[in-house]
């Protein structure tokens, strides 16, 4: 049975209508400051904005916008120091700042002039997604970096690449490293991207349908920075849509679950690695843990979990796009429900960001290991093929051959490159006696050394590249 109501004067935002107040399980059920109250320092910094544009349309006075600036420093000390009192029966962060604003700065109720909490929250999370996209470029530059320095002291180490999970071609590791490191720019992209989708004011839409009273938009999106790079002004150019738009979080939240996906495929290329069946990575110990029971174990933990947050990054984006789909424009409570999936994305990156890199800088390659699974023969098998292919035969008939080659290797227990001349001779009498030069790790490398291949030349030019672009 829900408790009785309990009515709060300091409710009075909407409560001029009715004539009870939610009860504390409503309240309870309803309010939003416990995760919302992250928005505060954004939440002032738009106020700060607007008390200045009702100053310049002569909405306040000079005096009362300094009163109101004055108390707005005064909160975000406070919060900064962690001496404010944050009260959920307030709802949410808006109303808890504006509160005591007034306490503080009585001018501060007509602060709300011209808006609504919903322009005020749209504007409050256009501005934390600038912050954050920010935030996580700052990290994938990092990451980027570390993998570009990890590619370069390995540059010189072979390992075989694998498709289906199967050898399939010889590949530098650094060529390898470097296939994340497009992974991650990539990701780089997407959040700049979401940055730039984030950079135009909702703030003036109000409610629904803007104001009569004698506003200026675009003076307070240049307060708050929501300009393009010649400094112009950029704002919502519907109401309707200013305050019902949610791309900006379905944006973010899927650059995030893609770039979650990237850390799972790195971490299980990474898992493997690290197995004693292929043993070519040793992890740091700061990066990995042992068993309770068995004394042997070093278990790649922070790559596994590297692995599982990719689920919680997808989730969080799964309940926005579910959140949103079946909305009517414009602002509906479901709403309030779409901060804390961008809130836990932002936060999930950044730690994984950290974790992925350090991981990374600690780890080394076991050079024994890797030559010893590189030297197989049967990797060179497609440049057997193309060695075919270079002696007049068509590829799909060469392909049929080196196959052939592949199955007599098998059964009579040869490798392929010590196959005597005469039975290669008979599967394809196009061979020459240099068939055998093809299984040169050395010549293979160089054979490869066009755009996006992993020849030696071209991996240190990717690296020079790279080091160029990220200034590092």
């Amino acid at each position: 049975m829900a408790k009785k109501s309990v009515r709060k004067t300091e409710q009075a935002s909407w409560g001029g209508r009715f004539s009870e107040s939610p009860s504390e399980l409503m309240l309870s059920f309803g309010e939003s400051v416990s995760f919302d109250s992250a928005l505060a320092q954004f939440d002032i910094q738009g106020s700060k904005a607007h008390a200045q544009m009702l100053c310049k349309c002569s909405i306040i006075s000079s005096a009362e916008c300094s009163q109101i600036l004055k108390g707005l420093d005064k909160i975000s000390k406070a919060i900064d120091e962690g001496k404010f009192k944050w009260d959920v029966s307030l709802e949410d962060v808006h109303m808890n700042i504006e509160q005591a604003l007034t306490k503080i700065a009585p001018a501060a109720a007509k602060l709300h002039t011209a808006r609504s909490r919903n322009d005020q929250v749209a504007t409050d999370m256009r501005l934390f997604f600038k912050y954050a996209c920010s935030e996580i470029i700052v990290k994938l530059r990092d990451l980027l970096a570390a993998l570009v320095d990890l590619a370069d002291a390995n540059k010189d180490i072979l390992i075989p690449g694998y498709t289906h999970l199967q050898r399939a071609q010889p590949v530098s590791v650094a060529h390898h490293i470097l296939a994340w490191a497009e992974m991650f720019h990539r990701d780089f992209e997407r959040i700049a991207f979401a940055r730039e989708s984030a950079n135009v004011s909702p703030l003036g839409s109000g409610a629904i349908a803007g104001t009569t009273l004698p506003t200026d938009r675009e003076y307070e999106a240049c307060l708050l920075g929501f300009i393009d790079e010649s400094g112009r002004p950029r704002v919502t150019r519907n109401s309707m849509d200013a305050v019902a738009d949610r791309d900006v979080f379905l944006e973010f939240a899927s650059a995030c679950a893609v770039m979650g996906v990237h850390f799972s495929r790195v971490a299980e290329d990474v898992i493997l690695w690290n197995s004693a069946e292929f043993g070519y990575i040793v992890l740091p110990d700061a990066f990995t843990t042992g068993s309770s029971l068995m004394p042997q174990k070093k278990n790649p933990d922070s790559f596994e979990l590297l692995r599982g947050k990719s689920a919680r990054l997808i989730a969080n984006m799964n309940c926005l796009f579910t959140l949103v789909k079946g909305l009517p424009l414009t602002y509906n409570r479901d709403l309030q429900e779409d901060k804390p999936p961008v809130f836990d994305s932002f936060r999930q990156v950044m730690i994984c960001l950290d974790v992925l890199r350090e991981a990374l800088k600690g780890a080394s390659f076991r050079r024994d290991r890797c030559a010893a699974a590189v030297s197989d023969p049967l990797l060179l098998a497609t440049d057997l093929a193309d060695y075919f292919v270079s002696r007049g035969v068509p590829f799909r008939q060469a392909h049929h051959m080196v196959g052939a080659l592949v199955k007599l290797s098998e059964d009579s227990g040869t490798p392929i490159n010590e196959l005597d001349d005469s039975c290669v001779m008979k599967v394809c009498p196009k061979a020459g006696k240099d068939w055998r030069e093809v299984f040169d790790l050395k010549r293979t490398m160089k054979m490869r050394e066009k755009t996006g291949m992993p020849g030696s030349a071209q991996i240190s030019k990717r690296i020079k590249n790279w080091r160029k672009v990220l200034d590092c």
